[in-house]
């Protein structure tokens, strides 16, 4: 019999972007209603920073919660060519949860990004000594390398360089798109993880480009081939699936800065993000393992303990609306005026 409602722990989101200003207003309160926690990305214009950045963002995104959530952000800093092992070890002792390697000009607001890594090994050296995780965009910026394929030439030129050169670096892969990546995580060792976002396993890169350019379709790292999806959905239901969870990397641009000459990189999953998850599962007969990837997985790499409350799925077809308000402009999500086929229940 098919499974007609579905109640997990509450998930979290280790990976999101709720932007600032009325943007953020927007957008909070759809993450503050499916997760209990989300590992927020720093990339605001001026990016994060400092320890007071963060927290000074931290403080506006709690203002943005509805009454009656409860949901915690957890604060990252951006990495520059100008952080210090000094500032790794305050961060850690500040609650900052990770910091975020962009290579400069990898994708949005990453103009600030780190030029050369290999300058930053003592700031890498002192992350690993602290524990503190790196997450990491994994794509190289040489306008030689096809865009497709620049996740795997970052696995081959820096990944692998990076993890052997320091074996105890915590790391998390962030919205691995390839099998390339999927097999890295596999074969490293347990200080080593991935987040997978809902549009990596739900399409490929055909979404993009069949019936006409599909801006909402549109983020970096770009969709891949099908045999790509494939393998990210054998790896969150495979022998390796504790290593790999939920990130939406849900990234909202305004309708007119993603329908324009040169349209921004980012889809806006989360306000259906766990329905588009349980889709995805689903496909390939695997809800029974929505809830270590959703609830479990994520909390024991971080060190954190599981939600205590509960969330539950019916399988209840409903229509995604056109937009959303987001300030003085909308929002388009992804599968707008489409459906989707679950709906948690409030």
């Amino acid at each position: 019999m098919q499974t007609q409602t579905l109640t997990i722990t509450r998930p979290d989101d280790w990976h999101l972007h709720v932007r600032d200003g009325a943007a953020l207003q927007a957008v909070v309160p759809f993450s503050a209603r499916q997760m209990g926690r989300a590992v927020i990305m720093p990339n605001l214009k001026p990016p994060v920073v400092t320890i007071a950045q963060a927290l000074a963002y931290r403080e506006r995104i709690l203002a943005a919660v509805p009454a009656g959530s409860h949901f915690e952000p957890l604060m990252t800093l951006y990495l520059t060519d100008r952080a210090t092992p000094e500032l790794i070890r305050a961060a850690k002792a500040a609650g900052i949860i990770a910091c975020k390697l962009y290579p400069a000009g990898a994708t949005t607001n990453s103009d600030s990004g780190v030029s050369d890594l290999w300058a930053l090994l003592p700031v890498l050296e002192t992350m690993a000594e602290v524990g503190l995780p790196l997450l990491v965009h994994g794509e190289v910026t040489n306008p030689d390398i096809d865009i497709f394929d620049r996740e795997a030439k970052f696995i081959e030129s820096v990944l692998w360089p990076l993890l052997q050169r320091l074996p105890d670096l915590k790391l998390v892969f962030e919205h691995i798109t390839t099998a390339e990546a999927a097999q890295l995580v596999a074969e490293a060792g347990n200080n080593v993880a991935a987040t997978i976002t809902p549009q990596h396993l739900l399409y490929n890169r055909n979404a993009i480009l069949v019936g006409g350019i599909r801006p909402h379709y549109y983020c970096l790292p770009v969709l891949k081939r099908e045999l790509h999806r494939e393998a990210l959905l054998q790896a969150v239901s495979g022998v390796h699936a504790h290593k790999f969870f939920l990130g939406t990397d849900s990234a909202p641009h305004a309708q007119d800065s993603k329908e324009c000459a040169c349209g921004c990189a980012g889809i806006f999953s989360a306000f259906a993000a766990i329905e588009l998850y349980a889709e995805a599962f689903e496909q390939i007969n695997a809800l029974d393992k929505l809830q270590a990837f959703a609830a479990e997985n994520g909390p024991k790499f971080y060190g954190l303990p599981q939600n205590s409350d509960h969330i539950t799925l019916k399988k209840c077809v409903r229509k995604v609306p056109t937009s959303f308000n987001y300030g003085d402009k909308q929002l388009i999500p992804l599968r707008a005026e489409e459906t989707i086929a679950w709906t948690m229940v409030d």
